[in-house]
């Protein structure tokens, strides 16, 4: 009987749907493995099994799924803290926080509120209230905003405005020490995060923490950590380092135990976010004809960092989510020369659209976005005149397009994310801007690691990262999708789920 662990040599009795191969789809194969690729695809019963079997029954076999926007530590950590996204005011989110268990550090840990969806106004006497003299952190579902009491803000050193909002740089730096919990909790949590994604199919993520991330890696892998392949991201306080030990993205992290972890992108953050309202546009939020938003980092400086790394052999990830954002970050890659994606890409203006392609810069999208902030865009962002979360239109473009969830923004669930890019819409409710809807064959392929332009395939030569599914997601409504079931996960032709 296969088990966790084990290396398959055969999978038995396996359809694999059209498109993902051109080899004998949509008709019982059996798939040969050997030295962690595909050796051989024939009808089934045609040649001998051999090695430690797995048996399909008839389950749909697929390329394995990739989540390329992951805050990794953050998200393992959502299991310890207090759920705030049913909160429906900012007195409700505070009463949750009171009645919210104390964690190690004598702390209170919430995330996932929503704000701007609320008819009142976050402030420290509502929060302090509830919450007395133990030091109390509310975390946005953006990630752009923590809402803290008085209690945190003596502890952590900021100065109050009477609301106990911070935003931006300041909700990072407290998001960034929240963070910072023993290495052997956390990774405790990042290895059980890590079977869970795997659960659902995932053989690799894009790991975006606010860290120097190989080290972390290379601990988790002398550890035994072996779930996923991950490549990690950069941040720009961490540049210099990098550029000076020589990192260079693809490299294998150095003193690893294995090659599963490799350095990932240069990742820098540009503006901010639509559910703070922060998103740099072109046209102001309603109410406020001051405010279009922020830019974190200004032009000239996001050429001269993106110049830096360029030079010294790192892709580039910039979080754009307003089209200012959006055209700034396009006009950096086109001067220089870099390579990479924009992150987000949530507001984009029509004549930015075909720059993607053009540029060769990947769109990395995270379509449950746009089903969360549905409400939002229909709203705050109603008077913009750039095209909200445009997932055909940069399909249709040529622009090559990945698939995220952000998690914690959104749960690690790359099904959840193929349904809501196919169907636009969650719970029953009508579709939201279907126009824009992509196919279930490119949605697939924009959650395996080449992304939609360049989706893996199940051919011989071709690497064994597979998910056998209890059905062709090709063909599945939006209720089967998200409820997906996943048999079987191989990273290398070695199961890490069954």
């Amino acid at each position: 009987m296969t088990a966790v662990g084990q290396t398959v040599s055969t999978i038995t009795d396996a359809r694999i749907p059209a498109g993902v191969t051109s080899v004998l789809s949509e008709q019982p194969v059996d798939v040969f493995l050997e030295g962690g690729v595909v050796a051989d695809i024939a009808p089934s019963g045609n040649l001998r099994p051999r090695g430690e079997i797995l048996h399909a029954d008839g389950a749909w076999l697929i390329p394995g799924l990739w989540d390329h926007h992951v805050h990794v530590v953050q998200w393992a950590l959502v299991a310890q803290r207090e759920p705030l996204g049913h909160a429906t005011s900012a007195a409700h989110a505070a009463a949750i926080m009171g009645a919210a268990p104390v964690l190690a550090g004598d702390r209170r840990i919430g995330t996932g509120f929503r704000d701007a969806f609320w008819s009142d106004v976050p402030t420290l006497p509502v929060l302090d209230a509830a919450t007395g003299e133990t030091p109390t952190y509310l975390i946005n579902a953006d990630v752009h905003s923590v809402w803290l009491n008085s209690a945190a803000l003596r502890r952590e050193g900021f100065e109050s405005d009477g609301s106990g909002l911070l935003r931006e740089g300041p909700a990072f730096e407290i998001s960034r020490r929240l963070n910072e919990v023993e290495p052997a909790v956390g990774d405790a949590l990042v290895t059980r995060m890590a079977r869970d994604a795997a659960s659902r199919g995932i053989v690799g993520l894009v790991d975006l923490d606010m860290a120097w991330n190989e080290a972390a890696w290379v601990r988790r892998l002398e550890g035994g950590f072996d779930s996923l392949r991950v490549e990690f991201g950069i941040y720009p306080d961490a540049l210099d380092r990098a550029i000076a030990e020589g990192l260079r993205t693809g490299d294998p992290a150095r003193g690893a135990a294995s090659d599963l972890a490799r350095v990932g992108p240069f990742k820098i953050i540009t503006d901010g976010s639509l559910g703070t309202r922060t998103a740099a546009c072109s046209h102001a939020y309603p109410g406020d004809p001051h405010n279009h938003g922020l830019l974190n980092v200004q032009p000239a400086e996001l050429v001269d960092l993106m110049t830096r790394a360029t030079g010294a052999g790192l892709a580039c990830a910039v979080h754009a989510i307003g089209d200012v954002a959006n055209s700034y970050a396009l006009d950096a890659f086109a001067t220089t020369g870099a390579w990479g994606t924009i992150e987000h890409a949530q507001l984009v203006a029509h004549a930015d659209i075909p720059r993607f392609a053009r540029l060769g810069v990947g769109a990395s999208v995270q379509p449950e976005h746009a089903i969360d902030d549905r409400d939002l865009t229909d709203t705050i962002w109603a008077e913009q005149t750039a095209m909200a979360y445009p997932l055909r239109a940069l399909a249709d473009s040529g622009a090559n397009v990945l698939f995220g969830s952000d998690a914690p923004v959104s749960p690690l669930d790359p099904w959840a994310a193929i349904a809501a890019a196919v169907f636009r819409t969650r719970e029953g409710r009508e579709a939201w801007r279907i126009e824009q809807g992509v196919d279930a064959a490119t949605a697939l392929d924009a959650s395996t690691h080449g992304g939609s332009a360049a989706g893996a395939r199940i051919e011989p030569g071709a690497i064994a990262d597979l998910a056998l599914c209890e059905r062709n997601p090709l063909a599945a409504d939006d209720a089967q999708m998200r409820a997906m079931t996943v048999s079987a996960t191989l990273l290398g032709g070695r199961l890490t789920h069954c």
